[in-house]
């Protein structure tokens, strides 16, 4: 088994065949989807189509790529968007200074401000950092909540890595792993142990080595999870009972049996 931990199912780019992707996905042995949110409409989405799908789940918030639109009304809709039961976390949240189509200020402010919603409503975050490490770190370390929650795309290095451990946090995976040039990336997953390990498609996005230049979608995230396992000196099946195991304690999801 193994989950793909952060995709963006819910976007258009998957409009014209999701149904064969979420198939391709099971029979590729990926039996669960987190989709998530990255502004209000893209959440209600996500929301739709885990009340369509079984195997997938929702996470809501607003990406810094959106810091600027959101307005008084955002954070009542997303504390509405948050009681439906297929929502699992909040996110997709945090700071991105290489493309900062929002300002910096902007993002800073309302970053913190998620940080805050999230605990009145009880989830663990997705934090998304680009280029922003060190203020991540500081707005993280000066957060006080007992759910924490995940890196997502992590792209730090391993002292950025432990920082995040020691806070409480787990650490994601992408298809990155796969690139030649993504040799920190390698030495952070050598390093971290597979307990807070999870792993990650953000498809359409990041393809793995060897579909690049496709779509990326869920099913490919099982070469994440093999150049994991090669890295760790583990069987694939241990890294997809283990990051499986981290995803569904940290997001709270039950097996089907309970």
């Amino acid at each position: 088994m193994l989950i793909d931990s952060h995709s963006h199912i819910e976007m258009k780019a998957f409009d014209r065949d999701r149904d064969e992707v979420i198939k391709r996905a099971k029979d590729a042995g990926v039996n669960l989807i987190i989709a998530v949110g990255i502004n209000h409409e893209d959440c209600k989405r996500a929301i739709s189509i885990a009340g369509k799908y079984d195997e997938v789940y929702a996470v809501v918030g607003i990406h810094p790529h959106h810091a600027k639109d959101i307005d008084k009304t955002t954070y009542d809709s997303l504390r509405e968007m948050a009681e439906n039961k297929k929502v699992v976390a909040y996110g997709e949240i945090g700071l991105d200074f290489f493309r900062n189509l929002s300002p910096r200020d902007v993002q800073i402010q309302r970053f913190g401000e998620q940080l805050e919603l999230a605990s009145e409503l009880g989830f663990p975050v997705v934090i998304h950092d680009r280029e922003a490490h060190s203020e991540t770190l500081r707005m993280l370390e000066k957060w006080n909540s007992d759910k924490k929650g995940i890196i997502h795309c992590f792209s730090g290095d391993y002292g950025m890595a432990r920082k995040c451990l020691d806070m409480g946090f787990y650490i994601s995976i992408p298809g990155t792993i796969t690139f030649n040039k993504s040799e920190t990336l390698r030495e952070v997953v050598k390093k971290v142990p597979i307990s807070r390990l999870l792993v990650e498609t953000d498809s359409p996005f990041l393809t793995p080595h060897p579909k690049r230049g496709e779509r990326n979608e869920p099913a490919n995230v099982v070469y994440t999870a093999r150049r994991v396992a090669e890295l760790k000196g583990l069987s694939f099946e241990e890294v997809g009972r283990i990051t499986s195991e981290n995803t569904k304690n940290i997001f709270g999801i039950a097996d089907p049996k309970e």
